[in-house]
């Protein structure tokens, strides 16, 4: 009896159920991947072989850059560019609205909202409504001269410091984890000068930013 031929058809998949995964983890991936922030304090940090990743909330982190004439003190041994990154927005605008009361600096709405979407900023007090009114192009442009932390002069940093860790107990109950950024060609008396601001409010626990290099051939 002849064997009865089945006639071939060609396997087809449908790849719109593949197609929709695929725009979905797109749209996802572009919607909470967040821009690489320029670092104003243009501090090349030392290296280590140890990698642990930097918290995304409830740490102020402060870089202790180059600055402008290239000397790594500044008078009575204070370090001339020091930038602050304070996370949280709502923690940033409650540090904003504290030191323009104590430093009596009024800040208008817009100039709060922004300083609270601003995660790096190094200028005083004098300055920093000039550096909230600045356009994109400008501020780009604009030379920080970073937060006095003179500690027989003017110490603004202890008070920015200060006064986030009260914003984040007050805010979120939790204490604020302290981290230092410094440039790998400082010397010794511009970290300690802001390590002798730390010890002063009591913060003897911080850590440091470092880059990650091989570890050693054994």
């Amino acid at each position: 009896m002849p064997r009865v031929k089945i006639a071939r058809k060609s396997t087809a998949i449908d790849m719109t159920a593949m197609c929709d995964v695929a725009f979905l983890l797109l749209t996802f991936f572009i919607l909470t991947a967040k821009p690489k922030i320029d670092d104003p304090s243009k501090a090349d940090t030392p290296a280590s072989t140890t990698e642990i990743t930097i918290p995304e909330d409830n740490t102020l982190i402060v870089s202790i850059g180059k600055t402008a004439n290239g000397t790594d003190v500044g008078p009575n041994g204070a370090a001339n560019k020091v930038f602050l990154s304070i996370a949280g927005t709502d923690i940033r605008q409650e540090v904003l609205k504290t030191m323009g009361d104590q430093y009596k600096v009024s800040f208008t709405p817009a100039e709060i909202n922004k300083f609270a979407n601003t995660e790096v900023f190094g200028v005083p007090m004098s300055q920093l409504k000039q550096f909230l009114d600045m356009d994109a192009r400008d501020l780009k442009n604009f030379d920080q001269k970073g937060i006095p932390v003179d500690t027989m002069v003017n110490n603004e940093l202890s008070n920015w410091i200060l006064n986030s860790r009260k914003a984040d107990r007050g805010l979120h109950g939790k204490d604020m984890q302290v981290i230092i950024k410094g440039d790998r060609d400082k010397q010794y008396p511009a970290i300690n000068t802001v390590i002798s601001t730390l010890e002063k409010q009591k913060v003897f626990k911080f850590q440091l930013i470092t880059a990650l290099k091989a570890a050693p051939k054994k």
